[in-house]
């Protein structure tokens, strides 16, 4: 398989040798008035139209197949409706992380550093971990529609996740051909910890501002770039490894002056303000610059510690043995399938040389997820939005006839609806 030779290449090769058209070749041309928008939504549907259904179809299998398990166990019913409990199948799906954004939206941010001595915690919990962009959106369509915000919180979460597979499917679409694109957005609907994706959770908003502004800089897009990138720096901590991507590949056109001056440097200046100016705000208001960092660390034990807990983590699971921090064994045995099945998917992606923006977004994602002392078994939460990995898997599903495509995508969607959503919400924490 012929590679991509850099990311600001004029012309473009698939991995599987194809040539990929820039998206300026493959616009339509401007109409103006109702005809020129009928025109662009055809186009558009003809475009993404096959992804985003089969994302749907595999979607609305897994997301049904949770609910009965739900209903079938009745669990939820003896749980704290803010961990993982609730009258309905469906107000599960709003409890932990659920919880926290529902408060900022209702309440607004109160940042502060509250020691508890003694404790289990060093620090009380507070909203103001959690970034702004999700619960803000909430609040918005809350008041716009009438919603609640359970409900403005799930039709945030489902609209974005068609628009996480649309940009999958335009960036491996771009890198890998059409059907591949179509398979690996598909893919990432059943892809470990995708239960999140129809939750009152920030994962489908996140990997869609990823996935177009990775797809902006493929397409040497810069301003389009930064704009998408200095959004996602509102929603995720996680967004530093894509703002680092977006900067270096910015860096290296800037260099090679192929795309003049404004548009890469705007790329390299703009996104970091927002993930810096959320973080400085926050220790502003508690009073300490490093208030975000201790309040992670304080009050959910979250912090990078170069892999120490993941080791300890995985050597217990695979020993039999449920004496560490945070031990949930259904899941965390479910962690590390994941973690195995890791260098599978990345050794193959790298090996086809992606573009820089995909390399550092994806090493680094996965430095932080696998580097950090967390609840181990929300590794295949943090793997979600690591969306490139779908890629190789895509490429080696696309050689199979319909039929057996449908066979494997149907058997992971249903299985999906068990170990991406009943198991990190009922036997595990999300």
């Amino acid at each position: 398989m012929s590679a991509i030779q850099d990311t600001v290449a004029p012309e473009r090769r698939t991995f599987s040798g194809e040539s990929a058209a820039p998206p300026s070749e493959s616009a339509p041309p401007h109409i103006p008035g109702a005809d020129g928008f009928r025109v662009r939504f055809r186009q558009g549907a003809a475009r993404f139209g096959p992804a985003l259904a089969l994302f749907g179809a595999v979607k609305l299998v897994g997301f049904s197949v949770f609910m009965l398990l739900l209903d079938s166990s009745n669990r939820f019913h003896n749980l704290d409706p803010r961990f993982g409990g609730g009258s309905h199948p469906w107000d599960v799906l709003a409890s932990w992380d659920g919880w926290w954004y529902q408060q900022v939206a209702q309440f607004g941010y109160h940042p502060q550093l509250i020691a508890e001595p003694g404790g289990f915690f060093s620090v009380q919990q507070n909203s103001s971990a959690f970034f702004p962009l999700y619960p803000g959106l909430i609040r918005l369509v809350a008041d716009c529609t009438g919603l609640g915000l359970y409900g403005a919180g799930m039709l945030v979460s489902i609209v974005a996740s068609f628009a996480a597979a649309a940009g999958i499917y335009a960036v491996t679409a771009q890198l890998a051909g059409a059907r591949t694109g179509v398979i690996a957005a598909a893919l990432w609907g059943a892809f470990p910890g995708s239960g999140v994706e129809w939750a009152v959770y920030s994962e489908s908003l996140f990997v869609a501002l990823t996935a177009w502004s990775c797809y902006f800089v493929i397409s040497r897009q810069w301003l389009n770039a930064a704009l998408i990138t200095f959004i996602a720096g509102l929603s995720r901590p996680t967004s530093m490894t894509l703002i680092a991507g977006v900067a270096l590949s910015a860096l290296i056109a800037l260099f090679r002056r192929r795309d003049g001056v404004l548009g890469p440097l705007t790329a390299i200046l703009l996104p970091p303000l927002s993930f810096f100016g959320y973080i400085g705000w926050v220790g502003y208001r508690m009073g300490h610059w490093d208030g975000y960092l201790t309040l992670q660390r304080g009050a959910w034990l979250h912090f990078f510690d170069f892999g120490k807990y993941t080791w300890n983590a995985v050597t217990h699971v695979l020993t039999g043995d449920n004496n560490y921090l945070f031990a949930y064994p259904t899941e965390d045995l479910i962690a590390v399938l994941v973690l195995f099945a890791l260098p599978c998917l990345l050794v193959p992606l790298l090996r086809l040389r992606p573009p820089l923006v995909i390399t550092v977004y994806t090493l680094g994602t996965l430095v932080l997820a696998l580097g950090s002392q967390q609840m181990f078994g929300t590794l295949s939460r943090f793997v979600l939005p690591v969306f490139p990995l779908t890629i190789p898997l895509a490429l080696a599903l696309r050689r199979l006839s319909l039929p057996s495509l449908a066979t494997v995508l149907g058997v992971g969607a249903i299985a999906s609806g068990w170990f991406a959503g009943y198991v990190i919400f009922e036997l595990g924490i999300p």
